[in-house]
Formats: C-alpha cells, structure tokens, sequence
C-alpha cells in the first residue's frame, strides 16, 4: 500500500479533493510515526500492531565481496496482525 493508494481511498470515501486527501493521508502517517516515536507502539484495532524494537549488534557478511562487516545496532519496526486481520485474509 503506498501513499498514494490511501489518498485515493480518503478521497473517494470521504469526497475530497485529491490535495486534501493526500494532505490527510500524509496527516496520518505522520502521525503514526510520532506516537511510534514517543511510545514505541501504535494499535489499529481490528488490524494489528506496530512495534519499534531493537536490534543488536553483529557481524554480518559484504555480499559482493563476501568480506566480514560489523553492523551497528539499531532500531527496527515490526508488525503483528490481528486475529481479525488474519480471519479475513
């Protein structure tokens, strides 16, 4: 799904111009990312979870020249799907 694709969805539903709709979709993606940001976690009930998780340190392996590299840690997000979710797929 992109961005697009959900504004078109926002406009047909909600009978906005195609700049209102994808200034509300962008609205709520941002959004998304800023309560990712403050909580580490975002809920859409009836269709899953997201969740930032870290991850580790490690050694991992240059895949053009096979020579061993160190990955730093990080952050990652991550996605659980609903029992509704899943039902319906």
């Amino acid at each position: 799904m992109s961005k697009a694709f959900l504004a078109q969805v926002i406009q047909e539903s909600a009978e906005l111009t195609g700049a209102a709709a994808t200034r509300t979709a962008g609205a709520v993606m941002d959004a998304i990312v800023k309560e990712l940001k403050k909580s580490g976690k975002f809920t859409l009930p009836s269709f899953g979870t997201f969740t930032v998780r870290r991850t580790k340190a490690r050694k991992g392996l240059n895949p053009r020249t096979g020579e061993a590299i160190k990955v730093k840690a990080g952050k990652t997000v991550r996605f659980k799907a609903s029992p509704t979710l899943k039902k319906a797929v």
